[in-house]
């Protein structure tokens, strides 16, 4: 496969038509993540409520594979489940790593990322922002058990 087979038109509208969310004015935690690969970067904020992902925004500059799995969190993410939302994470570390299947339902327009896994260089990028994602929830829940301990 070509590099320039990895751009699908499909790829190309999901990350030309994504929604924008714009970022939070107070997010339970914020993550940025940068790929040293090609310097794509990706903020996000996340509000967390009984377990349930209520609200997410971010900023973006990424390539068009970043911008796709971005443009798939942005979309899907309000009201998943964090349990639900790291299995997605490992769903696509899995796709792309080890040759597993990629995420279904609501998140199954991450299949098109699945040629990404002939492009290991490509790999972060994709990952970005499902790292970012579950590093601000890491936060949340290092707050919690300091407010639960203390």
């Amino acid at each position: 496969m070509e590099l320039s087979d990895l751009y699908s038109q499909k790829i190309l509208d999901l990350a030309g038509n994504a929604l924008q969310p714009a970022r939070l004015a107070q997010p339970d935690a914020t993550a940025r993540k940068v790929s040293r690969v090609c310097g794509s970067v990706i903020e996000v904020d996340v509000v967390v409520r009984s377990g349930v992902i209520v609200a997410y925004g971010h900023d973006v500059s990424a390539c068009a594979l970043g911008q796709t799995s971005a443009a798939v969190v942005a979309r899907e993410i309000v009201g998943t489940p964090v349990g639900e939302f790291r299995e997605v994470r490992a769903q696509m570390y899995a796709m792309l790593k080890e040759d597993g299947a990629a995420p279904g339902g609501k998140w199954s327009d991450l299949t098109y990322l699945e040629p990404v896994r002939e492009y290991r260089a490509r790999h972060m990028s994709t990952l970005l922002v499902f790292d970012a994602v579950v590093e601000a929830l890491e936060k949340i829940e290092s707050a919690e058990s300091v407010v639960v301990e203390g």
